[in-house]
């Protein structure tokens, strides 16, 4: 059988920044020249980054998106891989009109395989996703090609994403036309869980297609969204043959012994409408060589720590892709702030963190210590400055009571982080949960005030959990836990007024973190959620709290979506909203 060295190169891509893509994919490709592969393949638009959005309907982007794709094909010739066939993701525009009311021009989620200095095949996504973060149908029309590309005595048929998470298409089109691998490139994003279920697709379409199956994701944070790389190749029969590290940035480097293709190359339209867009870039099958390269199985992070980890690299990359270098945030020594402070520390460094403790007449001692204890084990920047003064002069203006006088002390907070950040340059995280945004346990312009939310899809059970499992992993090292024990220990409170706690507002943080998993994530309603045994009372209650909090959520800053339904994207609802879920 043909033998035929696959690099998959799951790197992180920057959204709009065509020459810095470019470089690394030059980068990556000498790389794997270097390691004698015979194909190289890259993410879904890992030119352009991904995902695009409404900058995919720029017209001027497009063009600047192909150009830049002519440019890299030269340029991989004029550095001595011109021979070297590698599979690139960009965004394309259609030749004819593929979709009523749609213009010829229309743009496209393409790929094309670069070869001697030219784009010698060029493919579109033929599935568009249009469900959860993705809206694929508002910008591209699909692609109608079964792409095969010949390399080594191989035939290779290129699928994007999509065309293996929905039925029919280009896998039974790739059994169809006897392909001996199936190359598919992703932009796949992280949520919790997602790895076994990925691993499950893969699986089931290499059977279908019955063919080896290369799966290959990005790395790296965008906005919201986090890409957790796990790259994966299988075999006909569905088992792993390599599957790459989570989070990382490399190049998977995979031996392959593949069926021969047939003397007369595929044509037609073997399934689905796609017409077979063939070419043969080398026919000939390599003199077999001794396999060297298996990457093997890389091991799955945990749960917490897999959590943790995407979280730290979601972060990182809103930092590092928005120009910024440091991070403020307000220590109240509760586990939110500290938790984000930790995480904040892992994604950027302690020497680039800065945070402010901000008492007010009542915090209390322990709170203000617990701040100071965690700067001191995590070695961030810290520094006090009380609120008392200017809440007893606002307090004295207006004569402010009741909840009035307790959101006052949050948006001091608010502007004092504001007026920082402006004077410094630091970007503020604000350290709201999901429990939290859910049914609305936050003060606007307060504590929601930041640039970005790196725990705003995170229940507070899970940030329990994460702060716990964080101390673990420190210890486990031989470093110092970063987060104070106290913080964990002690009972969440906001202390904006004497003696305050969390569940004198709200049930405990156990049943109604169940309670909104159902509501909000599974999209269970009123009568499904008390089936599950919780009383029709309480139900009604946090229900009616999440629902009328929807405007305080289209205000919160962005953060990095871990679960599968964050709070934006995701989870779309109007504000004017009279309905409401009852027993």
């Amino acid at each position: 059988m043909p033998q035929l060295r696959l690099a998959m190169n799951q790197i992180d891509s920057t959204v709009g920044d065509l020459s810095g893509n470019a470089e690394s994919i030059v980068r990556w490709t000498r790389h794997a020249a270097e390691q004698g592969a015979h194909l190289v393949a890259f993410p879904e638009m890992a030119l352009t980054g991904f995902p695009l959005e409404d900058l995919a309907l720029r017209s001027s982007f497009v063009d600047a998106s192909r150009a830049a794709l002519d440019a890299l094909a030269g340029r991989l010739a004029d550095e001595g891989f011109g021979e070297l066939p590698v599979v690139v993701g960009y965004i394309d525009r259609s030749e004819v009109r593929l979709r009523y009311g749609q213009p010829v021009g229309a743009p496209q989620n393409a790929a094309a395989v670069l070869h001697r200095g030219e784009a010698v095949l060029r493919l579109a996504k033929h599935h568009l996703q249009n469900y959860g973060v993705f809206d694929e149908v508002r910008y591209f029309v699909p692609g109608d090609t079964l792409p095969v590309v010949r390399v080594r005595g191989v035939d290779v048929v290129l699928a994007i994403c999509e065309d293996l998470w929905q039925d029919g298409g280009r896998v039974p089109a790739a059994r169809a036309a006897g392909a001996g691998l199936l190359l598919s490139i992703n932009g796949s994003p992280y949520e919790v869980g997602k790895h076994d279920d990925r691993l499950e697709v893969v699986r089931k379409r290499a059977q279908e297609a019955d063919c080896t199956l290369a799966y290959l994701t990005m790395t790296g944070g965008q906005d919201e969204l986090v890409f957790d790389g796990d790259s994966i190749v299988v075999s006909a029969q569905g088992e792993v043959i390599t599957r790459a590290r989570q989070f990382e940035e490399g190049c998977v480097l995979v031996d392959l012994e593949l069926p021969a293709a047939s003397e007369e190359p595929p044509a037609g339209a073997p399934d689905d409408g796609l017409v077979v867009d063939h070419r043969t870039i080398s026919a000939e099958p390599l003199p077999p060589y001794e396999v060297q390269v298996a990457d093997g199985y890389a091991a799955r992070l945990g749960g917490d720590e897999e959590m943790y980890t995407a979280l730290v690299v979601g972060l990182r990359g809103y930092v590092a892709k928005n120009g910024f270098r440091s991070v403020l945030i307000g220590l109240s020594g509760g586990i939110d702030s500290a938790l984000v402070a930790a995480i904040a520390c892992d994604a950027v460094g302690a020497a680039n963190v800065h945070g402010v403790a901000m008492p007010s007449p009542y915090s209390s001692e322990h709170s203000v210590a617990d701040a100071a204890e965690l700067a001191q084990l995590t070695g961030l920047n810290f520094r006090t400055v009380p609120i008392a003064p200017m809440f007893d002069a606002y307090m004295g203006a207006l004569g402010l009571t009741g909840l009035a006088e307790e959101n006052l002390q949050s948006r001091l907070r608010g502007t004092v982080l504001m007026a920082l950040s402006n004077q410094e340059g630091h970007i503020v995280l604000a350290p709201g949960n999901k429990s939290e945004l859910a049914v609305g346990y936050s003060t606007l312009y307060g504590d929601s005030v930041g640039a970005y939310a790196p725990i705003k899809d995170v229940y507070k059970t899970s940030v329990f959990a994460l702060a716990r499992w964080r101390n673990r992993a420190a210890l486990e090292r031989g470093h110092t836990p970063p987060i104070p024990e106290n913080s964990i220990s002690k009972p969440p409170s906001a202390e904006l007024r004497p003696g305050q706690v969390d569940t004198d507002s709200l049930p405990d943080y156990p049943v109604l973190d169940r309670i909104l998993s159902l509501y909000v994530d599974s999209g269970q309603g009123c009568d499904a959620i008390m089936a599950a045994g919780y009383e029709a009372e309480l139900v009604t209650r946090v229900l009616r709290m999440v629902d009328a909090a929807e405007y305080k959520r289209r205000q919160y800053p962005p953060g990095t979506k871990v679960s599968p339904t964050v709070f934006g994207k995701d989870r779309r609802l109007p504000i004017s909203n009279r309905w409401r879920e009852s027993a």
